[in-house]
């Protein structure tokens, strides 16, 4: 997915935030027509005291050196930039990395998830939260970035990555969704959505929600495993770690 600052709509609503708007939000589109406020931009400029239980689950399995994927407006890496971390953070959209970089990030860069290769180093942890787990977008594109995670990462190396279970729903919407996907051979969570902000829509790009019993059949054959799981509700945060 190419984003450049003609579409690029959740970086637009993010720089506006940063420069002293309250009521940015930004906007999901889904391609059956349902469109929904995802959420406050101002939500991914949090302090870590208002990250709840999910958040704090997160911090405490980070370890060394992190890879920050979609890092949105720089709250975790720099948070663990504070602490003493070594952070490398990338996220696909350009005016977010300026956001990181005014806020103080050392090391941000524009790069999709599937930009992801040795040239970056090795690293400890990668870290993928604002439920995006999403951003492995379908089991075939799951399996092949998390065999690349395993060679661009130590060999005690965790990914800490932020979930949400999409079955967890009464939404009859949701739910005929759900049908759509499976008759179409998709995974039932494997959405296919743009972020819209004022005039600005990103390109459509897949997302994929699953449940944990679903992750622990996308991890098989990758070389990783999930060890340990924290629920709050249909969100969730995993630690998967080498086999």
């Amino acid at each position: 997915m190419r984003i450049d600052p003609t579409n690029d709509a959740f970086g637009h609503a993010l720089m506006d935030h940063l420069e002293g708007s309250d009521d940015a939000f930004e906007i999901i589109e889904r391609d059956d027509g349902f469109i929904a406020v995802s959420s406050r931009a101002g939500r991914y400029f949090d302090d870590a005291s208002d990250w709840g239980a999910l958040g704090q689950a997160a911090l405490r399995a980070v370890r060394g050196r992190v890879l920050d994927v979609g890092c949105g407006a720089g709250r975790f890496a720099l948070h663990l930039q504070g602490a003493g971390h070594d952070v490398v953070a990338i996220d696909v959209s350009p005016l977010a990395i300026e956001v990181c970089c005014r806020r103080g990030v050392r090391n941000a860069r524009v790069l999709p998830i599937t930009g992801i290769s040795r040239r970056l180093g090795t690293f400890d942890t990668v870290l993928m939260m604002g439920n995006n787990f999403g951003l492995f977008g379908g089991a075939a594109r799951a399996a092949r970035l998390l065999r690349r995670m395993k060679h661009i990462t130590a060999p005690d190396a965790r990914i800490v990555a932020n979930g949400l279970d999409p079955y967890q729903t009464t939404e009859p919407a949701h739910q005929a969704y759900h049908q759509r996907n499976r008759a179409r051979g998709r995974m039932a969570g494997q959405i296919r959505m743009r972020v819209r902000y004022k005039g600005l829509k990103t390109p459509w790009f897949d997302y994929l929600f699953v449940s944990l019993e679903e992750l622990e059949d996308l991890l098989d054959g990758t070389g990783w495993r999930l060890a340990e799981a924290v629920e709050a509700g249909a969100s969730h945060v995993v630690v998967l770690e080498k086999v």
